[in-house]
């Protein structure tokens, strides 16, 4: 198994390289892929790989899903409603579930939230976009539905930090349990 240090120091390198020329509809995305055991020692390390890419001439904006997600529901006008039916059968979590994930998905509340800050860094070419938390999309969606939406939206170098599996050269299992999909078109480190 890579160590999280060669597989950051490799995708770094393929991010000041790009991809080949030779993919038709090339856009710049990034996995690196972990697995879930290692997520708190990546959170412990993402400081220090931001610092590292700010040394190197990127200008990194973090987008984190954990927050995105908490702002996408805790700015719901539903919320009240939400809170009123948890408290009355508080162990019906797949309604709950259900409920949060149509919040999230409904006009693309997530997605558009992504769109809007890669939007914003089109034309910046020493930017790049670091998508962090995505552990915190389950039980609601999962990653690789959230990018095949943003298809020609990626004019920016974007990584992903992705826990699971990597079970091919474009196949992952998010969290190690979810069924691989092979949907991705980026690059994966790792895994």
């Amino acid at each position: 198994m890579s160590s999280l240090k060669a597989d950051f120091d490799e995708l770094r390198e393929r991010i000041r390289y790009g991809r080949e020329l030779d993919h038709a509809s090339f856009e710049p995305i990034y996995y690196l892929v972990f697995s879930p055991e290692q997520i708190i020692e990546v959170k412990r390390q993402t400081p220090a790989w931001i610092s590292k890419l700010h040394q190197e001439g990127w200008n990194v904006k973090v987008f984190s899903i954990l927050d995105e997600i908490n702002a996408i529901l805790t700015n719901d006008p539903r919320r009240s409603l939400w809170l009123m039916a948890d408290r009355k059968d508080p162990m019906e979590w797949s309604k709950t579930n259900q409920s949060l994930a149509n919040a999230l998905t409904v006009n693309n509340a997530l997605q558009n939230r992504l769109v809007t800050l890669l939007g914003s860094l089109e034309g910046q070419s020493n930017s790049l976009v670091l998508v962090t938390d995505l552990e915190a999309l389950h039980p609601y969606l999962r990653i690789g539905a959230v990018e095949s939406q943003l298809q020609g939206e990626f004019h920016v170098p974007t990584i992903f930090l992705y826990p699971g599996v990597r079970t091919g050269k474009s196949r992952l299992k998010f969290l190690g349990f979810y069924p691989e999909d092979g949907n991705y078109r980026s690059v994966h480190v790792g895994g």
